[in-house]
């Protein structure tokens, strides 16, 4: 109960749930279709010559294609967010550490890279919503009804503000 605690906060509903699926989805799908070539051969898609060890390319081609999956359906979505923005950081900062943000008339840049890591990051924090499998499977758990709105109260005693179900 305590994992799931942390795991997952309150699920958002109503339209900010809708918008979570809808980038749940944009998301996952451009990482699917990135990482689609990488797992073919995620021991070595980089090729033979790669500085990065087979199971490092492992990681990135399932974080990419089967995190991008988990995002879509709204599965184990933290966990598949921090997957993403590990990836993510290492794409930019490593693999593409002297290319620039934008490289003018096309080749490599961080562009793309941080253009995955915002939204994942966002995903980890925000969570995925009432709109996944997330919500149905671990929602009720947790005391939360599935689709049920959230509101503002304070925290007792504390006058900080403390989100809830309904």
């Amino acid at each position: 109960m305590r994992l799931l605690n942390l795991l997952f906060g309150p699920f958002v509903a109503g339209r900010g749930a809708v918008g979570l699926l809808a980038l749940r989805v944009l998301v996952g799908a451009g990482l699917m279709i990135h990482g689609s070539t990488k797992i073919q051969s995620p021991f070595n898609w980089m090729g033979a010559q790669a500085p990065v060890p087979g199971f490092f390319q492992f990681l990135a081609a399932v974080s990419e294609f089967l995190g991008g999956l988990a995002l879509i359906v709204g599965l184990l979505t933290p966990v598949a967010a921090f997957g993403v923005v590990c990836t993510m950081l290492v794409a930019a900062f490593m693999a593409h550490g002297a290319d620039p943000f934008v490289a003018s008339g096309g080749g490599r840049s961080k562009e793309p890279a941080l253009l995955y890591l915002a939204p994942a990051f966002a995903l980890m924090l925000a969570g995925p919503g009432t709109l996944s499998l997330d919500n149905l499977l671990f929602g009720r758990r947790r005391g939360h009804q599935a689709g049920a709105s959230t509101d503002t109260a304070h925290a007792p005693g504390t006058g900080a503000p403390e989100r809830r179900a309904a």
